[in-house]
């Protein structure tokens, strides 16, 4: 990264790198994507834009599992995971030795296909996920790779943002996150076929908006971590303690010691408990 992108990063939360593909490289994945449309899942209307009235629409389409189609369709996606352009600026977002979390995913959109309610920011602070800088080095623990398939115009629709956010030290106002009144605040970077976008994803506040344009969405995401960052993919299964020990040694545990005997896995929602200490110096999970 030169100056001019981790000025942009730092600043902003996110950064677009253009003409990365060429042409031919994104005829190939979207051929590779209508080869398999039929594997394409819609969702429920207006499950991503819950109770916002500026996000609501049609159901979002998607399409999981790219890098395991035959080949050679999931050539095109495989050379996206390492591509050089990628990996010379995770080394400095996310520190050496990044890893793919989870994707990738096609995010897709037809004409009034519905947003996304913004999430993710700065505050309350999550470490996993979190932006810090020191001593002139920037670490960001989680960061999405977007690769645009289609071109993004003003005013199209699709991803934004909130510029500035992963630094926040106050929650978001109700407005921000449904867009119902965003105070100004929220961005959608345009965008051409063959670009990267770049975003903090979990310390940014981010989502999208109904997609507007007649051409249809096309947006590849790779989610990285960090390495000491474990937010998805396998861990929910791996984390249990049955799994990540083993059954024998957790077999008549206590619930409060079967606690600290998950594996990692920052990303759950609640599913793992917390421990705390009552008034009474007791030992007991956090209700």
């Amino acid at each position: 990264m030169d100056e001019r992108e981790l000025y942009f990063w730092d600043l902003t939360g996110y950064l677009i790198v253009r003409n990365v593909l060429t042409s031919e490289e994104v005829v190939a994945a979207n051929e590779a994507i209508d080869h398999f449309a039929d594997r394409i899942q819609i969702g429920e209307d207006n499950q991503g834009a819950r109770d916002s009235e500026t996000l609501r629409g049609t159901g979002r389409p998607t399409l999981g599992g790219l890098l395991e189609l035959p080949k050679p369709y999931c050539d095109p996606f495989r050379k996206m995971l390492a591509h050089p352009a990628v990996v010379m600026r995770l080394n400095v977002m996310c520190g050496r030795y990044f890893r793919l979390d989870h994707g990738p995913l096609l995010i897709a959109g037809v004409k009034g296909t519905e947003g996304l309610t913004l999430h993710g920011s700065g505050e309350p602070h999550r470490p996993y996920v979190a932006y810090h800088h020191q001593n002139d080095v920037p670490y960001c623990g989680g960061v999405t790779v977007t690769w645009q398939l289609t071109d993004v115009k003003e005013g199209d629709g699709g991803f934004v943002c909130v510029p500035g956010s992963h630094k926040s030290q106050y929650p978001m106002p109700d407005g921000v996150r449904t867009c119902d009144d965003d105070l100004g605040t929220v961005v959608q970077p345009a965008m051409s076929a063959g670009g990267i976008l770049f975003f903090m994803d979990g310390a940014q506040t981010h989502g999208t908006h109904p997609w507007q344009s007649e051409a249809p969405r096309r947006s590849i995401l790779f989610k990285y971590a960090a390495r000491n960052s474990v937010r998805s993919g396998p861990a929910r299964a791996l984390a249990m303690p049955e799994v990540w020990w083993n059954a024998e040694l957790v077999e008549g545990m206590t619930e409060v010691q079967r606690a600290v005997m998950y594996g990692p896995y920052s990303n759950h929602a609640g599913a793992v408990p917390f421990l705390t200490v009552d008034e009474d110096d007791v030992v007991c999970l956090e209700e």
